[in-house]
């Protein structure tokens, strides 16, 4: 059976369940299939309803379900699932400032940002995004979505007929090549973000070790670093800490003390909002510096004292 033969029979199953996958959160690209449809539909193949109304059907559940995960759960479902992204190090930080700064736009065009498709949901409901608000907007951005992919592939449907042709005369060979380069991008993002946490490598302190020093009455500046947006929904800080964003340090970085250590905090995975940072002030002078190992987590977890921000 041929490529083409195949998407014909069962085209409609095929793009319900990866387009479903994907938006619980497992890496599974459902876009190349999306235009794959949008050529069904270009060549005659395939119904336009089953090419736009299967995709978003079988985006929505999973959305539903990550939305209220968000708001039972907080920020330790954003945290989860940017854990098992390839860069789960800038996840938190980039879908915060994607969502502080175009809000719930943002599910206008969540599902072309790689990582951001799935994460957008559940930070809708930690934001307190209404239900019905959601819903309105998440299916009319994965209307869109469908709408321009499917769009691209009946645009372009004869010479995506021509790659369907080619890869069943290659066979074997071609979806060999397909794995190679799929598992050597996987390790290239891999290295890529093992050099880059060795370039952020420094001396952490403890959380015992800042609470013995705070209690010991020593010159000690702490700095909250954690995203506005994770600061409002998560107003429990380390008592005397400052509020300094990292893309603030170029008009900031003065308000830090030279004179004594200063602190960093954040409750990002691996402390890299707070290393990055670090790094960046010593670039400015400010070289007694340090990230505090676990974060604002590590703090709580030993029941040290919180201040909450009005």
């Amino acid at each position: 059976m041929t490529t083409v033969q195949f998407l014909v029979d069962h085209g409609a199953s095929v793009l319900f369940w990866v387009v479903f996958i994907e938006q619980v959160g497992l890496p599974i690209p459902a876009i190349p299939l999306l235009i794959a449809a949008g050529a069904l539909v270009g060549a005659g193949k395939m119904s336009v309803v089953t090419a736009l109304l299967v995709p978003v059907a079988a985006s929505l559940p999973p959305d539903l379900a990550w939305y209220y995960l968000g708001r039972l759960k907080g920020g330790k479902v954003l945290g989860f699932l940017c854990r098992m992204s390839m860069e789960p190090d800038s996840c938190v930080r980039d879908t915060e400032n994607l969502f502080h700064r175009h809000g719930w736009r943002a599910l206008l065009f969540a599902k072309f940002i790689p990582g951001f498709s799935t994460v957008a949901p559940p930070l809708a409901g930690i934001v307190g995004m209404g239900a019905a608000r959601f819903l309105l907007y998440d299916t009319a951005g994965a209307l869109i979505w469908v709408v321009v992919c499917a769009g691209i592939g009946a645009l372009f449907s004869n010479q995506l007929e021509q790659v369907a042709l080619l890869i069943d005369q290659t066979g074997g060979w071609f979806l060999m090549i397909i794995g190679v380069g799929l598992v050597g991008f996987i390790a290239y993002k891999f290295l890529h973000r093992q050099k880059f946490l060795r370039d952020l490598r420094m001396a952490k302190i403890t959380v015992d070790e800042l609470k013995q020093r705070m209690d010991a009455g020593h010159l000690i500046t702490i700095v909250d670093v954690r995203h506005p947006m994770a600061l409002e929904l998560d107003p429990e800080t380390i008592p005397g800490a400052l509020s300094f964003r990292m893309e603030e340090i170029e008009h900031r970085h003065h308000e830090i003390p030279r004179d004594r250590d200063i602190i960093l905090y954040c409750s990002c995975p691996n402390e890299v909002s707070s290393a990055r940072t670090a790094f960046l002030l010593k670039k400015k002078g400010v070289h007694r510096v340090r990230p505090l190992e676990g974060g604002l987590d590590a703090w709580r977890e030993r029941k040290f004292p919180i201040e909450r921000r009005g």
